[in-house]
């Protein structure tokens, strides 16, 4: 079975077929979703201490912080600058 990996920073790789959505962390809601999902333990802080720009949201519950831009991310997923 062959899984297609997207980059989501420092190494850091999730399974494309398991990522329900790609947000912004800017609004409140955002915020409360990351605090609860880091109360029940089901927060991944793949930043290395930057600034968390997209979050992920999996179909496993997890929440994903990123530190890189929610767009290039959606460009990684739709194959755009995929090496040979």
């Amino acid at each position: 079975m062959s899984y297609k990996l997207v980059h989501v920073g420092f190494g850091n790789m999730v399974v494309a077929e398991r990522v329900v959505s790609i947000i912004s962390p800017d609004s409140a809601p955002i915020r409360r979703l990351k605090d609860e999902a880091r109360e029940v333990g089901l927060l991944v802080d793949v930043t290395q201490g930057r600034k968390t720009r997209a979050i992920l949201i999996m179909d496993s519950r997890h929440v994903i912080l990123s530190a890189i831009q929610p767009e290039t991310i959606t460009a990684r997923f739709e194959g755009e600058g995929e090496r040979p």
